[in-house]
């Protein structure tokens, strides 16, 4: 499903990449590093890779190549989408973070 501003929160890595983006320009290796931090694991190319080009084509991302390395970063559009998918995420989970402490 996905929602108005279209960032597809099934399995939140789409959420997760922006977030992550919205901190800072990275490569897809500086954000697979990332994920990995916080997951435990690293995700498998053939995850973030396809995820990156969904952003791309929905103008979330841009991503800029120097060399074998793509930079990506988040356009205005992928801003507008993190503040909503941020918006959903705090309305759907907070009552959840809120009962853990």
């Amino acid at each position: 499903m996905r929602y108005k501003y279209g960032c597809d929160m099934r399995g939140m890595f789409s959420f997760q990449i922006l977030w992550l983006l919205s901190k800072r320009k990275m490569s897809g290796e500086e954000i697979a590093r990332e994920i990995a931090k916080r997951r435990g694991e690293k995700p498998k190319a053939g995850t973030l890779y396809p995820a990156l080009k969904e952003l791309r084509m929905a103008n979330m991302v841009n991503g800029v190549r120097s060399g074998r390395t793509i930079t990506y970063s988040l356009t205005a559009h992928g801003r507008i989408c993190l503040r909503h998918a941020l918006t959903y995420f705090c309305r759907s989970f907070g009552d959840v973070f809120n009962d853990a402490k």
